[in-house]
Parts: structure tokens; sequence; C-alpha cells
């Protein structure tokens, strides 16, 4: 869906930092799209193409999927929901644990603000490996809405986050992959 020259754009952009936050690790620093107003005008308006007309909502994960996610809602005229760490949101919350590389983690939202029946957007800036949006995905399905799509920045391939999506039968859409 990503014209080249928005995808040739980000790629110039976005800043590849070697050995951040650990050794052998490739971190995609995004802030630098947030110097450039055309350049994050047009990356709301490719991820509003990819759901226009069909979603009731969009949810973003903290603190991430914020960046983006507020836009989204804006300009598709929906209400945006928050997906936080645990104790960020006051009661009554939803709560998913989920699985780290090290522990565990959980994430909440706040109770009601999901409607049964709503098709969701679940977004977030990177697909990794998936954990932290299935968690999401659970919360939204704990509420009775339905995850119609997923969208992210980028989408890390060889980390195969999106076969841990494949069950909500939701379409999923990345700018990039690396």
């Amino acid at each position: 869906m990503a014209s080249q020259a928005l995808i040739r754009k980000l790629e110039e952009t976005i800043e590849n930092v070697p050995d951040f936050p650990i050794p052998g690790i490739q971190f995609k620093d995004i802030s630098p799209i947030f110097l450039d107003p055309k350049l994050y005008e047009d990356v709301i308006a490719d991820l509003v193409a990819f759901s226009k007309g069909k979603v009731d909502a969009v949810c973003g994960i903290e603190s991430r999927g914020y960046l983006f996610g507020i836009a989204i809602a804006v300009a598709l005229e929906v209400p945006f929901i928050l997906i936080r760490k645990s104790g960020k949101l006051p009661p009554p919350v939803i709560s998913e644990e989920y699985d780290l590389e090290y522990g565990s983690a959980v994430i909440e939202t706040r109770e009601g603000q999901i409607k049964p029946g709503q098709k969701v957007l679940i977004h977030d800036d990177l697909l990794a490996t998936g954990g932290t949006t299935e968690a999401a995905a659970k919360l939204v399905e704990k509420q009775g809405a339905t995850v119609s799509q997923f969208s992210f920045l980028i989408g890390l391939k060889d980390l195969k986050g999106e076969e841990k999506l494949k069950k909500y039968n939701a379409e999923v859409y990345h700018i990039l992959e690396y």
C-alpha cells in the first residue's frame, strides 16, 4: 500500500543504531520522523488508508502505539483507547498477562471503553515477536469486540510476530519490513 517514495523517505530518515540497547541488536530509531511534519503526515495518511471504513475504534499500545495511533483515530473519526502497563490506569480495568523473554508483564485497558461488537484496529510502532500485540488482542476479545486489523510502522520478519497474530483472522499491515 505504501508508495515507494514514502518507503524510501522513511528508510532515509529512520536511524539504525547498532548494538543498542545490547550488543547484537540493530535498533531502529524512528524519532527523526517527528522532526519532519510532512513525513509524519504522510505516514498517518498511509496508515489511515489501510483502515478507513473498516474499524470502529483504535487501540494503541503504551507508549509507542500512541505516537501514530492517536492521529490515526482522529483522522478516522473513531475513539482511541489506551492500552497501558499495569497500574497506570484507574479502576476498573481489564488485564492480560503475557510472557517476555525473561519473565512476564501485564497490560490493561479501562473496562467499558471497548464496546462489545466493535471492530478494532490495534496499532503499535513495531511488530517484533508479537507477544505484546497478542496480549492486546486478548484484551479486546475479553470485552466482546473483534480485532479486525493490526497496523505497524515496522515489521521485523525474522522474529515471526505476524505468525502469532494469524489466529485473529485480521488484516496485518506494516509500512516497512526488516
